[in-house]
Order: structure tokens, then sequence, then C-alpha cells
């Protein structure tokens, strides 16, 4: 079948969707259908229960992804960051993962995980310029 290269700055969800499906049943057929699903620990304001902050993760392959963590101004620096922490690391081992990894800016949080038990484990440099972004993780077993 011939094919052309075709350069698409603005791609069409189509497009992605293509890509995606086409390499998660790839994977799906290498290693099989994996456990996916997201987990959320949320930070909710006592007033009216809305959603002020909180940890985005998704559990695939036997470890936990931290995709985002998110504290506003008025609250950090109060220890809701370990709790949401500890949270996703509860939910990891009642899941028997290997463990959890999460990536961070150096701008952003590496001490705060490196307190709280993560290692790097790879970076990139000067991603955004001037700065780097480093990759953690947390062995559970």
């Amino acid at each position: 079948m011939p094919v052309q290269l075709v350069i698409q700055p603005e791609p069409s969800k189509e497009d992605i969707k293509v890509i995606y499906n086409g390499l998660f049943a790839y994977n799906t057929e290498a290693y099989g259908t994996p456990e996916q699903r997201p987990f959320v620990v949320l930070l909710r304001d006592d007033d009216g229960g809305e959603t002020v902050g909180g940890l985005h993760s998704i559990y695939a392959y036997g470890w936990l992804y931290i995709s985002m963590l998110f504290i506003p101004g008025s609250l950090r620096n109060q220890g809701y960051g370990t709790k949401l922490l500890r949270e996703a690391e509860t939910f990891a081992r009642e899941q028997n993962c290997k463990g959890v990894w999460v990536d961070t800016f150096s701008f952003q949080a590496p001490g705060f995980y490196e307190k709280a038990g993560y290692e790097p484990f790879g970076e990139l440099t000067d991603f955004p310029p001037g700065h780097r972004r480093i990759f953690y993780r947390k062995m559970l077993r």
C-alpha cells in the first residue's frame, strides 16, 4: 500500500484517534488488554463542595502514574500535597502496584517528591528552556 507523509500542524480528532487506537491495538496484541483506569483525590471547599485542587492519576500495567497534582496557592505548605500523595500511594498498594511514577519541572516540585521518598530516574534538560523535566518513581514492593 503506497502512502505519503503529510505534515499536519492542526490534526483532526479523527487523525489522532487512528494513531491512538492503532498503538493501543498493537500494545494489546503484544501484552494483552491493560487494566487501565483513572484515580483522583480531590480537594473541595467546605462551602459549596467545589473542587479547588487535587491529584489525577492513571493506573496501568501495575504502576500508578500521577499525571497532575495541583494545590491552590492559598492552601500550599499546609500538608495537603503530602496527604494527596499518601492517598494515591495507598490506592496503588491496594491495586498491588509495583510503584508510583510522576514527572515534574525543576521550577515545580522536585524537592517535594524527593522528601516523600521518590527517586529520580530520568530527566530532559532545557525543557522548558532554562529548566528540566524530572521523572521520579517510588517503589512500593
